[in-house]
């Protein structure tokens, strides 16, 4: 193989990856990290929930088996998802990403808005004297409760 090797795309530095839990270490999980509750829910949650099952009689004994496997499957067809989304996401230029951020940003600032008697109930806007002549400057209305 000549491309980039495993470890490669890896977000866990190698020095912390014994510290995983099992689960993921076994899976080979790159991208999803899941913590130790987590991987105890992934594995032991489901092998509990395919024997209340199997007493309750709803399935067969053989999804105490299958049914680990399966989430697992899940976890593991997951972090291959999130492998391709960061990879496309590392493909895109840096000037689409500076553009897209700009647009992202909250815009803060103050927009003037025009008073308009029937917009806000209750407030009476009244114009200055002053206004009434053509010849006299622009003042903004103001309000009056």
């Amino acid at each position: 193989m000549t491309g980039p090797n495993r470890t490669a795309w890896a977000t866990i530095p190698a020095d912390e990856e014994r510290y995983r839990p099992l689960y993921a270490r076994l899976l080979g999980l790159r991208f999803v990290n899941p913590g130790g509750v987590l991987c105890f829910l992934f594995f032991e949650g489901t092998i509990a929930l395919a024997v209340l099952l199997a007493l309750a009689e709803l399935v067969t004994w053989w999804a105490v088996l299958v049914l680990p496997l399966v989430v697992a499957a899940m976890v593991k067809l997951n972090d291959m998802v999130a492998a391709t989304v960061v990879r496309s996401a590392a493909l895109v230029p840096e000037q689409e990403r500076d553009r897209f951020r700009r647009q992202m940003e909250p815009v803060v600032g103050r927009a003037r808005v025009e008073w308009i008697s029937h917009s806000v109930p209750g407030v009476v806007v009244t114009m200055d004297a002053s206004a009434a002549h053509p010849n006299a400057p622009k003042t903004p209305p103001t309000r009056s409760q």
